[in-house]
């Protein structure tokens, strides 16, 4: 069995067999000669169903995931709105994190309950409090872990017991935690989701979304629908994706060292209330996340002891880290969730407090990183 790093470098990517080169072409072609009527060569006809770059991307998330099929978007919501197609129908019911992604909350509150669809916020860290939200009609659970921004920590092995028992679908968003620090279909999930724009991807120069499952049925389901709505990427894309992966390994290993030293800074900062990072041993998912994690992310978040003013401050007053949103690239950014990222969540249950700050610790040298933070912070 290959390692991970050397799945990420060649799965999917063989020498090209009519040039020999070493990196996967990039096909920009809309369509492909038929040899004779409904003779397709290597199943390629038009590249909204097939395109060969694309397979090549698909073919390395799905190793480094350890599933069978891997499907990809042309962004982590795109990916998002085909799985809820597939999985649910009006009347049914989902439980989402009661901290989940901003973009996530508004395509369930706004867009699917305009379908019929009913959610129930739930804390995924308490598997008793998602026992009790289970409906006869509930057909997914949608799992963040860790979440964003709150970056709590839900057992995914148990969540799957649930959702069996439940009869519905385990949907796990890895963007946080990528294939590299976790794998949740190895712990029982049903569907991986990435949003590949951010770790997977990982130099903020493309956008794009993967599933991935080991169910054959599933799979052809969402395929079908993907064609169905098109919302396939480029193979520019796929190619600037496919690119990304191939250093998520060590790119993980400097954005896990860099995080924790942060986190440490942090934690003893007078101008610091609380600080959330699943490597520290008093994170409430600390134990969790140490048993289905490889390590605990370059994702940070903290609460300024000023509140929401201080906080805006410290935001404005960095120079490496750049106010921005997104994630998961090799530069450090930071930004202000309640009015940034989550403020679709504003005045719902899912609303952040005003003084958080979220942290994309990126790989530059650390010391620099830690002085740039504690010069905002003692300026707030």
């Amino acid at each position: 069995m290959r390692g991970f790093s050397t799945n990420a470098i060649h799965a999917g990517q063989e020498p090209d067999p009519t040039t020999g080169a070493v990196i996967t072409p990039i096909h920009p072609s809309s369509t492909f000669a038929q040899d004779g009527v409904g003779g397709l060569r290597a199943g390629y006809e038009y590249s909204r169903s097939a395109n060969p770059t694309r397979t090549a991307l698909q073919e390395c998330l799905a190793a480094l995931e350890g599933g069978r099929h891997a499907v990809a978007f042309g962004s982590g919501m795109g990916a998002s709105d085909v799985l809820m197609r597939v999985l649910l129908k009006p009347g049914d019911h989902m439980v989402i994190p009661h901290d989940a992604y901003g973009g996530t909350f508004r395509l369930v509150d706004k867009v699917l309950s305009q379908w019929g669809v009913e959610h129930s916020t739930v804390d995924l860290g308490d598997v008793d409090a998602l026992r009790a939200a289970i409906r006869p009609t509930t057909r997914a659970i949608w799992c963040e872990t860790p979440t964003n921004p709150l970056l709590g920590i839900a057992d995914i092995a148990a969540l799957a017991d649930v959702a069996r028992g439940a009869g519905a679908r385990l949907v796990v968003d890895n963007t946080f935690a990528s294939p590299y620090l976790q794998n949740p279909l190895a712990l029982g999930a049903d569907v991986v989701l990435h949003s590949t724009t951010k770790y997977v991807g990982g130099h903020s120069d493309v956008v794009g979304g993967a599933l991935v499952t080991s169910d054959d049925e599933l799979a052809e389901q969402i395929l079908f629908t993907q064609n169905s709505v098109g919302s396939v990427p480029g193979p520019f894309d796929a190619w600037l994706t496919l690119r990304g992966v191939k250093t998520l390994a060590v790119r993980m290993e400097r954005h896990c060292d860099n995080a924790e030293r942060i986190a440490e800074m942090l934690s003893g900062h007078s101008a610091v209330s609380g600080v959330l990072y699943p490597g520290l041993a008093e994170h409430p998912g600390h134990e969790v996340a140490a048993k289905q994690m490889r390590r605990f992310g370059g994702m940070v978040s903290f609460t300024v002891a000023g509140g929401r003013e201080a906080a805006l401050r410290v935001c404005g007053a960095t120079e490496l880290f750049t106010l921005a949103e997104s994630l998961g690239g090799v530069e450090s950014l930071i930004e202000h969730p309640a009015a940034m990222t989550h403020a679709s969540v504003s005045g719902s249950a899912l609303e952040v407090p005003d003084s958080l700050v979220r942290l994309s610790v990126g790989i530059e040298d650390v010391e620099d990183l830690v002085e740039d933070l504690r010069t905002a912070l003692d300026a707030a």
